[in-house]
């Protein structure tokens, strides 16, 4: 994992065009504290991973996923967007002895329980019925084997329209409670630094926020919020700058870490789900 940069020094990576929307974090559009969230996620389920085959379920660009891997270690990166996984595919499919392909996250298309771990990092919040996703995360891990779930802290969450679930710990404990025997919900937390820059970023977009003065927004069809959500947000960020937004503030993954303590400020929900519950006969 540490040999990242050289595995891929001899070669440029070959992204889709991927425009900011809100929904994926790109390296130079994307606020650096939000990126610093997802990388600090995967550090923290790469550390408690071992030997066998991976699952990543939302990989995206693949990145992230290309971080999971090591010897003994099979990695798999699913998205929902085939372009983006083939894109995937040859950035680190080959030289990392990794596979990326396109699936449902509620229909993954492997063997029941024939992965001994999972990692579902920011997908289950964008899910109308996010019990199938957890159905599925049930179904595919083996019985020894461990599902890692990472989503926003609702409080302290902010506006996104690609956000159709909103998680507190309970909630994310009862749904995983469903399908799992052993639960337990940690907070990713950030030190003051990233506070600072989350409480600086929400202030801004507070502001924002009241202009909608009749709120609009929450009676428009979600499509159509959308919609006009991706389009407005690159505008935004370009008006507001980087001193407002973060982008360029230099925040990465050092500053934050796991804790057993989850408060309405803590920023991630980080689930570890064991020993999936028997399936009910249909």
């Amino acid at each position: 994992m540490g040999d990242q940069g050289e595995r891929h020094a001899s070669r440029p990576l070959r992204w889709p065009r991927m425009k900011l929307t809100g929904e994926r974090p790109i390296e130079g559009s994307t606020p650096d504290s939000l990126i610093a969230l997802h990388e600090a996620g995967y550090r923290e389920v790469a550390v408690r991973l071992g030997a066998g085959i991976v699952l990543d379920v939302g990989s995206g660009l693949g990145d992230a996923t290309s971080t999971m891997a090591a010897p003994g270690r099979f990695v798999i990166g699913i998205d929902y967007d085939s372009d983006t996984a083939v894109s995937a595919q040859g950035n680190f499919g080959a030289a990392n002895h990794m596979g990326f392909a396109s699936m449902d996250g509620s229909k993954i298309a492997v063997k029941d329980h024939s992965i001994d771990y999972v990692c579902s990092s920011h997908v289950i919040e964008h899910f109308t019925q996010p019990e199938t996703h957890v159905a599925e995360l049930a179904r595919v891990v083996a019985h020894d084997g461990a599902v890692f779930v990472l989503c926003p802290n609702a409080p302290a969450d902010f506006e996104n329209p690609f956000h159709v679930y909103d998680f507190e710990p309970p909630q994310l404990e009862s749904i995983l409670k469903l399908f799992f025997e052993e639960v337990e919900v940690l907070g990713l937390e950030g030190d003051e630094v990233l506070r600072a820059d989350f409480a600086k970023r929400r202030a801004s977009g507070d502001r924002l926020l009241k202009l909608d003065i009749f709120k609009l927004r929450k009676r428009l069809p979600q499509k159509t919020y959308v919609w006009i959500y991706e389009r407005v947000l690159p505008i935004v960020y370009k008006f507001l700058g980087s001193g407002t937004t973060g982008i360029g503030s230099g925040i990465d993954h050092t500053h934050l870490f796991i804790s057993d303590t989850v408060t309405t400020t803590t920023p991630v929900l980080f689930a570890i789900a064991r020993r999936p519950r028997a399936r009910l006969a249909s």
